[in-house]
């Protein structure tokens, strides 16, 4: 994730965990977080692909960002096959772009009490 000094599993382990009521445990023998249903997967090549995470996605994401970035974004294995974006990171992945994708995969599976808390935290709307 070439931000060298920073190791991508703890990057992914500190944005996953400072979103409301996430937890970390092992799933496939991979790192994985969950908010009551899993909504991040670390893939360390586990899998025979790249070093990557697999997040749950809104309809369509999946597809605009595969076909707008295919050397950055793809489908994974398993999960894709219900919108799950897989995204690289092996490759320049902008932190804030990441952070993003995380909130987002954390959107589609936390109920509405945590997403109302998350967004009075981020001052959404």
């Amino acid at each position: 994730m070439p931000d060298d000094d920073v190791d991508p599993l703890e990057r992914v382990r500190a944005l996953c965990l400072a979103l409301p009521e996430a937890t970390e445990r092992l799933s496939h023998g991979e790192p994985t977080w969950f908010v009551r249903r899993s909504f991040v997967m670390y893939s360390d090549h586990h899998h025979g692909g790249p070093l990557a995470v697999w997040c749950a996605a809104a309809p369509g994401v999946l597809e605009e960002q595969v076909e707008r970035e295919p050397q950055r974004f793809f489908r994974p294995p398993y999960v894709g096959a219900r919108g799950w974006l897989g995204v690289r990171l092996d490759v320049d992945v902008d932190g804030d772009e990441l952070a993003g994708i995380i909130e987002d995969a954390y959107r589609q599976v936390a109920p509405a009490r945590l997403v109302a808390r998350l967004d009075e935290v981020s001052g959404a709307s």
